[in-house]
């Protein structure tokens, strides 16, 4: 099989590696469609990767034992490799699993790891059935296109009497735009990137603030009822200031999120002024609870326009490294590698 690997600093490309073999409750799975995501911060760093992507939607090809699916089955398949035993599995929060399975101790390497590729392998209990006339593009934005912020928005109970703050527009937070649209939530952006900001107001934000701008905050706050802010604030972006704005532009007893990864990076939190004086309510939010597949994939079904408007690229798996170059360049929403095309 073919899969895309990293090479060098802004280097990328396709090689051919064995395919894997269903084992146990691992079953094989023909990836049609494969999201790219944050890989390309690593072709932009140089960093040699040979297991790239964590999510793709497909066939199931092969079983080695009866269980839950059949070949034929179209599949959604689930980031990472939780045990699916722990009471953070039970309870569908397999996101959080600290017991994760020893992909090579079990294959006896990493291959089939990959959603980037032609074939991976992934237990039977990470993956959800597709519904019948839904493609397999738009069924894979249940994982990192709509995912995220749709955990994000389903904690808070975001509502038609709300607004929500989403800070960082790129693929994940023009998924946010379709989330919470959907809901009847009023949707307040913010965004430098002019092409990126066009796009969330297509997929119908009322506005979208360029945070350089000196008065970015109080341009967000005039927007909001009685200017006292947002009820819910989630970031997208990962960067500290935008996380100060996230912060600063809530209400009382408002909620933050925060859905971009930021490594590292401090961000000045006040403990006072923040958390008791203005009651806020801050949480990370990575995924969703795997009991709600059936729901987000119920949203995606009713906004099949705007998923497609979320989708800006499709490319070959050959043509990555043109796909990792779009990325960078940041005039794009969710694109996707199609591994057999």
């Amino acid at each position: 099989m073919q899969k895309a690997v990293i090479t060098g600093v802004g280097q990328g490309g396709v090689v051919d590696v064995s395919t894997p073999q269903a084992k146990e409750n691992w079953v094989l799975v023909k990836v049609h469609t494969a999201p790219m995501c944050t890989e390309y911060k690593s072709f932009l760093a140089g960093t040699p990767s040979q297991q790239l992507g964590h999510e793709a939607a497909g066939e199931v090809v092969e079983i080695a034992q009866p269980g839950r699916w059949q070949v034929g089955d179209r599949v959604v398949v689930m980031p990472q490799n939780p045990c699916g035993k722990c009471a953070l599995c039970l309870a569908g929060e397999y996101i959080h699993c600290q017991d994760t399975a020893d992909f090579t101790a079990i294959h006896g390497s990493r291959e089939g790891s990959a959603t980037m590729a032609q074939y991976l392998l992934k237990q039977e209990h990470q993956l959800v059935p597709i519904p019948n006339g839904m493609d397999y593009d738009h069924a894979v934005m249940a994982c990192c296109g709509l995912g995220p912020t749709f955990g994000a928005l389903e904690r808070v109970g975001a509502g038609v009497l709300d607004s929500v703050l989403i800070t960082g527009l790129g693929p994940v937070g023009l998924g946010g735009v379709i989330n919470a649209t959907f809901r009847g939530t009023r949707v307040i952006g913010v965004e430098s990137n002019p092409w990126r900001a066009e796009k969330a107001l297509a997929l119908g934000a009322e506005a979208v603030i360029d945070p350089t701008a000196d008065d970015a905050l109080a341009q967000i706050l005039a927007l909001t009822r009685g200017g006292r802010g947002v009820e819910h604030a989630i970031d997208c972006s990962g960067v500290a200031a935008a996380h100060r704005l996230c912060i600063d532009a809530a209400r009382r007893k408002g909620t933050v999120s925060f859905v971009g990864e930021s490594g590292r990076n401090s961000t000045p939190l006040f403990i006072s002024d923040d958390m008791i004086r203005k009651g806020l309510t801050l949480h990370g939010s990575w995924h969703y609870n795997l009991a709600l597949t059936p729901k987000i994939l119920r949203v995606i079904a009713a906004n099949g326009d705007k998923i497609e408007r979320l989708i800006s690229h499709r490319f070959p798996l050959e043509d990555v490294q043109t796909a990792w170059e779009t990325q960078v360049g940041g005039e794009c929403g969710k694109v996707l590698l199609k591994p057999w095309a």
